[in-house]
């Protein structure tokens, strides 16, 4: 069965001075100001960008949990840090790279398999194969001890 989500934008003016706003359509969140201004500047009202980074984020958390418990070592912990670069590409502007950072506290496993793991789990994510071939996504992986 296949899951379709949606979100919906209401945006008032020209790109430049413009402002909308963005909904979830499970109502997690509603009315989140969005600009150009916060596209480019990181401050103030989240970006389209801020969102690929939360939605890529939660997605491998959800992966690399997934290839840790398939191979028997499931985690206590995983904290997921996206970092989404949004930058000038010739004459506009393209999303650039991911970088997933990961730090984890996963019991009788080394630090090379748990690298291992954390370079899978990024291929295994959906959220990344949607954006592979379209931008460089790297995985810094920590495991705590």
């Amino acid at each position: 069965m296949a899951a379709v989500r949606t979100a919906t934008v209401t945006w008032n003016g020209d790109l430049a001075s413009g402002e909308g706003s963005v909904t979830a359509g499970s109502g997690i969140f509603t009315d989140i100001p969005v600009s150009w201004p916060s596209r480019i500047e990181p401050q103030g009202p989240t970006s389209p960008e801020e969102l690929l980074a939360a939605a890529h984020a939660a997605c491998y958390a959800m992966a690399f949990s997934g290839v840790l418990g398939r191979r028997g070592t499931p985690p206590e912990h995983l904290h997921v840090e996206a970092e989404v670069t949004f930058d000038k590409v010739g004459d506009g502007w393209g999303v650039t790279s991911s970088r997933l950072m990961v730090i984890g506290h996963v019991e009788g496993i080394s630090a090379a398999d748990f690298e291992g793991a954390a370079q899978d789990a990024k291929d295994g994510c959906p959220i990344s194969g949607a954006l592979k071939g379209n931008l460089e996504i790297t995985v810094d992986a920590t495991l705590e001890t």
